[in-house]
């Protein structure tokens, strides 16, 4: 390549800035752009990771103001940064400082010195619609109106439509359901609470029961695939047309936990019995001991048991006992047309546990 062809290049080269690599998303995330020959990737975390010819890692303190301009001051080739980060707090309340500041840090500390910054991705969810808060409307759709604060989502946003006015660069929020994929330590991952839960019920010689409110069995709901979400994501930030757009994104099709349920319990060759509500924080706090004999009998990955599950989040999404769904037909009218189908996603995430060794 002579130096015309090398600066040409440099031009039309994306360098993405992951903000929350290790989470879910952000892994998937960077998985994926990792497989599309324009980009360069960095991703931002508390906890460093393992770098590869196309992904260098940062370890940064994103509440610390200080800690983000020092350590992104020199990132001044990004043209991308997709903000997947997320810190959990006990109280609705309590997540709007941490959540905000987090953004507030990362952008006030790259806008300055990415002069071909291009596109600011957010990611959201259904609390934008209240879907934490009790029944609401379904299916949601990204006109529907706001509900009372306090709602991070809702700050984070408000604050890049305020900081885009004027700017060269567009933002994209985009809004999964209930993401499942694989990473570990992470607070949002149904579908590691699902496997650790089954894995431990069929080493007790136990049945598979839904540990949720009765009410929650037979609602519909849905959710997104990491994978799938990823490649929207990636979409969102590189399409004209969606520039300052919000997009729900999902695996386009609807479930009820009483159809899904006994095809799970089918995977682990497990039976299935009729659902009992339970606290999985209460009922699985005492089965470390359980699962460390597990890990050994069954030669899995030395992983702490407070890594490999978060059964408040499983508790959280079991006592859903109202419809959980929202509207994905914008995304398709402007252009994204991929689906999932939801059985499948969970056999393969299942599979993938399996080959990591997480689970038996």
């Amino acid at each position: 390549m002579n130096a015309r062809d090398a600066r040409a290049n440099e031009k039309t080269r994306k360098v993405a800035l992951v903000v929350g690599a290790q989470g879910v998303i952000g892994r998937n995330l960077i998985e994926y752009l990792s497989t599309l020959d324009d980009w360069d990737i960095i991703g931002l975390s508390r906890r460093h990771g393992e770098a590869t010819e196309r992904v260098r890692y940062v370890t940064v303190d994103l509440l610390n103001r200080e800690d983000t301009h020092a350590k992104l001051g020199k990132l001044t080739q990004v043209t991308h940064i997709f903000f997947v980060a997320y810190q959990d707090r006990p109280s609705w309340a309590e997540l709007v400082e941490p959540n905000l500041t987090m953004l507030v840090n990362v952008v006030e500390a790259m806008e300055p010195v990415a002069p071909n910054l291009q596109h600011i991705s957010l990611m959201q969810g259904y609390k934008v619609y209240g879907a934490h808060l009790g029944p609401f409307k379904t299916p949601a759709r990204e006109s529907d109106a706001g509900h009372m604060p306090p709602e991070f989502m809702v700050d984070q946003q408000n604050f890049l439509e305020q900081r885009q006015k004027g700017k060269a660069w567009s933002w994209s929020a985009i809004r999964p359901s209930v993401v499942a994929g694989f990473a570990l330590g992470n607070p949002l991952n149904l579908a590691m609470v699902i496997a650790i839960y089954a894995s431990i019920s069929k080493e007790l010689g136990l049945p598979l029961r839904f540990p949720g409110k009765l009410g929650a069995y037979d609602k519909l709901l849905e959710m997104t695939d990491a994978g799938l979400l990823a490649r929207a994501i990636v979409w969102a930030a590189t399409n004209e047309r969606s520039a300052n757009q919000a997009f729900n994104i999902n695996n386009g099709d609807l479930f009820r936990w009483s159809e899904m349920w006994p095809k799970i319990a089918r995977y682990f060759d497990l039976e299935v019995a009729p659902p009992l509500q339970m606290s999985l924080n209460v009922v699985m706090a005492d089965k470390e001991p359980l699962w460390n004999s597990m890990i050994e009998k069954y030669g899995l990955e030395n992983i702490p048991y407070e890594d490999v599950s978060s059964w408040n989040f499983g508790d959280f999404v079991f006592s859903w006992d109202y419809d959980m769904f929202a509207d994905g037909s914008k995304a398709r009218r402007f252009g994204f047309h991929e689906y999932v189908d939801t059985e499948a996603m969970f056999k393969d995430i299942f599979d993938d546990f399996r080959r990591r060794k997480i689970i038996p």
